[in-house]
């Protein structure tokens, strides 16, 4: 795997200092990849309204960044106008296209194809159910999620702070956190003030009220520019090109279909646009031939990949500019869409 150069190790570990002096985490254990994204993109998550509509209809009819997740088409919103909480609960939402209505489900914004639907029923995998309990939507983040430390993750502060260098290119656009559980990772995008809008995504119910009551017992975070939704990560309610920032933490083992996953945020993404995920390693360039078998047979309830598996997808699925930091079985990397 490349090492990264002895200026860009400079460089950054003033931003980490807890990797790099202070930590126990060696800085030779660390590596990177370069950097190679442009200076500047075009940061605006606009979706044009369509041209059908009266001058009457768009008085009380507002475009969100949100659309169909069958069609992909802009939803028409009719209701308080605003991209905040408590305006986007207030409203409903339909696709002009396939005629679905979408609506609010107590906090949050119900965006899954299922959404609605009366009879039918679907089972995800074992590993998708699981964080759909009540119980481990609680425990996330009181216990849960500090865990990861034993197997190199840096810990939230420092994770975010190696993300935001990442998306520096696409500051002041529309950011998605993909997966966000609890929104541990959408609480802090939404503080920073660096984006346009935070949409906290996750496919899990229970997720999401526990997001929404820490954002409720947080008076520093405002729910202006601030949406939880409910989707698929397979299926994300977004216009094609339309999204400039995506993030994953600690979900890509957690995806029924990765490849689907990364296809989908590839084709969300407009020219430009970045995703960061975080996730845990089958095993490392560095992990010995006699524990591989032992790890792989333990982890089988999970999709952990290897470093160049994960790269390998990123690409297949049309990302370019890969780039990742390594650290034991974390493993933090980054794309862009060309």
């Amino acid at each position: 795997m490349a090492m990264a150069s002895t200026s860009l190790h400079q460089s950054l570990s003033p931003k980490y200092p807890h990797l790099f002096h202070n930590s126990r985490f060696p800085p030779t254990r660390l590596r990177f990849t370069s950097l190679r994204f442009p200076s500047t993109i075009r940061a605006t998550s606009a979706v044009s309204l369509e041209p059908e509509l009266s001058t009457q209809q768009s008085q009380t009819l507002e475009v969100d960044p949100f659309a169909c997740p069958i069609c992909y088409q802009p939803l028409i919103r009719k209701g308080p106008k605003g991209f905040n909480l408590p305006a986007i609960y207030r409203s409903g939402f339909k696709c002009n296209r396939c005629n679905k209505t979408y609506s609010s489900k107590e906090n949050y914004l119900d965006l899954t194809i299922t959404a609605g639907m009366k009879d039918y029923t679907e089972v995800k995998p074992v590993r998708t159910e699981l964080f759909r309990s009540p119980l481990v939507s609680f425990l996330y983040e009181r216990g849960w999620r500090q865990n990861f430390n034993q197997s190199g993750f840096p810990g939230p502060d420092e994770e975010f702070k190696m993300a935001q260098e990442y998306f520096k290119p696409t500051e002041g656009g529309l950011l998605v956190d993909v997966s966000c559980g609890s929104g541990l990772f959408s609480r802090k995008f939404a503080k920073s003030g660096t984006y346009s809008k935070v949409i906290a995504l996750d496919f899990s119910e229970n997720m999401l009220r526990q997001c929404y009551d820490f954002i409720k017992q947080d008076d520093t975070i405002s729910t202006r520019n601030l949406a939880l939704v409910r989707a698929d990560v397979s299926r994300l309610p977004f216009a094609s090109g339309s999204v400039d920032a995506i993030h994953a933490g600690a979900a890509l083992h957690c995806w029924p279909s990765a490849s689907n996953a990364v296809a989908e945020i590839c084709r969300a993404l407009r020219s430009g646009g970045v995703f960061v995920g975080t996730t845990f390693l089958q095993y490392s360039s560095t992990t010995s031939w006699i524990e591989r078998p032992f790890r792989e047979r333990i982890m089988q309830n999970y999709n952990y990949f290897t470093e160049e598996e994960i790269e390998d997808l990123c690409t297949t699925c049309g990302l370019t500019n890969y780039t990742r930091i390594v650290q034991r079985s974390f493993i933090m990397f980054s794309a862009q869409k060309p």
